[in-house]
């Protein structure tokens, strides 16, 4: 089965530093099921090729594991046909996993020696093949029409009598990050083949939800994606459903999902001390404001939680961010597996979205968002303030995002450039303090800004902070 991964992008031959894998080197990887050779075969400054070529070895796979099937084509159909089946030729779950253990860092958004790549909208052109699909070319429009992607089809082989194709060759097509390509194949390839080669177990919907983040609770068919792809679990993929659900309440939930704060590298180098002093005058903010009950939307990695759990003041707390490799981590550092069960009793992290209404975050006390709207696109703004000023509605919002005007002290933004490359805006203290006025009148809240930072005479200081208390 083969998987070609083709860019026009100028010069072409930066694909060998998206994939993490040479041009001029063929590569072989050994698989628990045969292995994958990744060969460049034309590696120009005007058009690039990678090709994963994954070569299974079906005897390995029969006294491995039984290898799954239907009709006849697995080993649950009888011993010969263990041994003859189309698992060895046809891209399926095999290839998902070869993409994941090969293309990792590719697929998790790395990049390490051109970040910059990682990020970036470039044109690319996938091959895939042959493909079994259960439901036709249908289904595949179905699956990546809603993503963007151009698709064309080729039959490769018939069923029955020659009259309807069984096969294809899938090529995809669009202008999108690598990782946002891999992600999509590494979900759907299996929901169009309809089956997988190993048991499911409960980490399947975390690798479902993972690899989903940012596009299936928006695709119109999220729910044949689930249960296709859970296709042995079916509880699992009601829990699946369940999450993705969480995550889309509003009526307008068709629209794209905003963007929430991710590790991409930052453009410009902060002073040492900048981050630290906001989350503690955010944290002053919150005592000030007598808050027991304290929500930090888009937590990321946890630096706020950590400050908000040394003050036994707060007896509830809700970290929520809509990565779940980032909970993951925010989890990892908090030490939430060796705290004490009263401390663990206080911190609940959640996935959610803060375009989204989530009846979870009603009622508290207080929310805290640092340096987290500047990540939203801004036509979903709308969504944002609805979601937290209109029905998460909290007494205390604090809410801090950096100051454009001061990013002419920097160098490596004298040209414009934002100060963070997942930025979708920054705003000048003008255009910040009339969106509080705005969004204070709109939601009943009274609202007052300062500036977080040393000031620059001319250009203010680095962050600025809006405090909204309801009337």
């Amino acid at each position: 089965m083969l998987l070609s991964i083709t860019t026009t992008h100028r010069p072409a031959t930066d694909l060998g530093f998206l994939l993490a894998k040479h041009p001029d080197r063929l590569q072989t990887f050994a698989l628990g099921f045969g292995e994958a050779h990744i060969v460049y075969p034309e590696a120009t400054a005007e058009r690039c090729t990678a090709a994963l070529i994954l070569d299974l070895d079906p005897i390995a796979l029969v006294r491995g594991r039984p290898v799954a099937g239907r009709n006849g084509e697995g080993a649950t159909a009888g011993p010969l046909a263990s041994y003859v089946n189309d698992r060895p030729y046809v891209a399926s779950s095999f290839l998902s996993v070869a993409i994941s253990r090969v293309l990792g860092s590719a697929l998790a958004g790395r990049a390490s020696a051109r970040p910059e790549l990682a990020v970036a909208d470039l044109p690319f052109t996938a091959t895939l093949g042959p493909v079994r699909v259960r439901g036709g070319v249908a289904v595949i429009e179905r699956l990546f029409g809603p993503l963007g992607y151009t698709v064309t089809v080729e039959p490769v082989a018939s069923g029955d009598g020659g009259t309807a194709p069984r096969l294809w060759m899938l090529t995809l097509a669009a202008t999108t990050r690598l990782q946002a390509l891999l992600s999509h194949l590494y979900v759907l390839i299996p929901v169009l083949d309809d089956d997988k080669h190993y048991w499911i177990a409960t980490d399947e919907v975390e690798k479902l939800l993972r690899h989903g983040e940012g596009w299936l609770v928006t695709h119109p068919d999220r729910e044949f994606i689930a249960r296709r792809y859970l296709r042995r679990g079916p509880r699992l993929a009601l829990q699946a459903l369940d999450r993705l659900a969480a995550l889309d309440n509003l009526p307008d939930s068709n629209s794209a999902m905003a963007a929430e704060p991710d590790p991409a590298p930052s453009l410009a180098e902060e002073p040492p001390s900048l981050n630290e002093y906001r989350h503690q005058t955010v944290l002053r903010v919150l005592l000030k404001a007598g808050a027991t009950s304290v929500l930090d939307l888009g937590c990321g990695e946890g630096k706020l939680l950590r400050l908000l759990l040394h003050e036994n003041s707060f007896r509830k707390i809700i970290g929520t961010d809509l990565s779940l490799a980032t909970l993951e981590i925010a989890r990892e550092r908090l030490n939430l597996d060796r705290v004490s069960d009263t401390q663990r009793e206080r911190l609940t992290l959640l996935q959610s979205s803060l375009t989204y209404r989530d009846r979870r975050l009603a009622g508290f006390d207080a929310a805290a968002l640092v340096e987290v709207i500047e990540h939203i696109d801004p036509d979903r703004i709308p969504a944002f303030e609805w979601a937290v000023f209109g029905n998460a509605r909290p007494r205390t919002v604090v809410l801090t995002t950096p100051n454009r005007e001061w990013n002419a002290t920097i160098p490596a933004l004298a040209d414009g450039r934002l100060r963070h490359r997942d930025h979708r805006f920054e705003w000048t203290r003008e255009e910040f303090a009339a969106w509080t006025v705005r969004v204070g009148a709109a939601f009943g809240y009274h609202r007052k800004t300062e500036g977080i930072g040393e000031p620059h005479p001319e250009f203010g200081c680095p962050t600025q902070m809006a405090v909204f208390q309801c009337r």
